[in-house]
């Protein structure tokens, strides 16, 4: 009897793009390496749409109107523990449409994106021989990813790998493998070249590019102040993503359309080739695009981050030397002259991000579940 293709299912939240990014890219990697069979599920979204809506719009409006109440909630639970009162109650949610689904599907492993882990009770519940696994997708460790009933976690860094183990995971359990990201950022696709001479200025060596990444949803704050001060510079070239946010881009066209150095996208697939045409970097501090900076070899400044995660993350790079937070758009053109005006603090900056660069990640996720989850014990289900 014929064993079947490993069957996977990776478990998301469409809060931002980071986390269905990731799952994206791992799924991407699991078909190619292992030829599995993967599904992703939007877990919060599949078993409480109403709720979800509303806790997504309540997690966007509080990173523009109230940032420090989110920073404070996010870090005064930092420490929490999964078996604590407030950790069965955030675990809680998804239990009815997940057993439906694992009923249905039979997944052999299950891998986990965003930190809703109402899984490991419905495991014991269920009496399932099921692994499952964590991908930690920031440069920061919030309790929510930390259960002891977890089989494996990817992280960032050697630093979260020694950190997890602190917090009481085995650290057996831990690889730092680096964030998963799409494997066009290692390898340049054959649809990118003429991606590149359509919509992207060729890398001059007298100019210096700068990348503005404002977000799958175009929340980065002050981007017009930003470019109005920035344009007053010579040998200076602007790409500007500005997202789902149409009405961004609207203005932004409006005031530079005639610019010959200023150039607008919305929401793009090509942010590889634009990273790859850029000198540095301005952007919000998500995981997933920290990691395409990092994975790109370019200077980061932040601006403005919001307190929780986001500066977390800044404040990690920063002290590692592969980034620079601005928290006025004063303090963000001096990091830009900076950065232009003394090659020698560039190159500084790039060598701090070669010490953080993963190779592959994504594909080190695959390979090590293929071969210590799925390799090594057969299949549960047989045609």
């Amino acid at each position: 009897m014929e064993v079947s293709a490993p069957k996977i299912l990776i478990l998301y939240a469409s809060y931002g793009e980071g986390h269905v990014q990731a799952a994206r890219a791992i799924m991407d990697s699991l078909r190619r390496l292992g030829r599995c069979e993967v599904q992703l599920l939007d877990l919060m979204a599949e078993s409480h749409p109403w709720l979800n809506g509303l806790t997504k719009f309540v997690y966007m409006q509080s990173f523009k109107t109230i940032p420090q109440l989110y920073g404070w909630v996010y870090n005064i639970t930092r420490g929490m523990k999964a078996k604590s009162a407030f950790g069965h109650v955030l675990h809680s949610f998804g239990m009815r449409q997940l057993t439906l689904t694992l009923k249905k599907e039979l997944p052999d492993l299950v891998i986990h994106t965003f930190p809703q882990l109402a899984l490991p009770a419905l495991r014991r519940k269920m009496e399932m021989n099921l692994p499952i696994v964590n991908v930690v997708t920031d440069f920061d460790l919030h309790g929510r990813w930390l259960h002891p009933d977890i089989d494996r976690y990817y992280v960032a860094t050697e630093d979260i790998q020694q950190e997890a183990a602190q917090r009481g995971i085995p650290i057996e359990r831990i690889i730092a493998t680096g964030i998963p990201i799409h494997a066009s950022f290692y390898n340049m696709s054959a649809n990118e070249v003429p991606v590149q001479e359509q919509v992207i200025p060729s890398l001059q060596s007298e100019t210096t590019t700068v990348l503005i990444m404002a977000g799958a949803y175009g929340v980065l704050s002050g981007i017009l102040d930003i470019c109005r001060q920035l344009s007053k510079l010579p040998q200076l070239r602007l790409l500007i993503v500005c997202g789902r946010n149409q009405q961004l881009k609207a203005e932004v066209d409006g005031l530079y359309a005639d610019h010959p150095d200023i150039y607008t996208y919305g929401f793009v697939d090509f942010v590889p080739a634009l990273m790859r045409a850029s000198n540095l970097v301005i952007t919000k501090p998500g995981g997933i695009t920290l990691s395409e900076s990092i994975a790109s070899g370019l200077p980061i400044l932040v601006f403005k981050p919001v307190p929780g995660q986001e500066l977390n993350n800044a404040l990690y790079l920063q002290q590692k030397g592969a980034a620079r937070i601005a928290r006025t758009t004063e303090e963000l053109i001096q990091h830009c002259l900076d950065l232009i005006s003394t090659p020698s603090l560039a190159e500084e900056m790039t060598q701090a991000i070669e010490l953080l660069r993963k190779p592959h990640p994504a594909d080190q996720i695959a390979e090590d579940i293929l071969h210590q989850l799925v390799d090594k014990r057969p299949s549960v289900r047989t045609n």
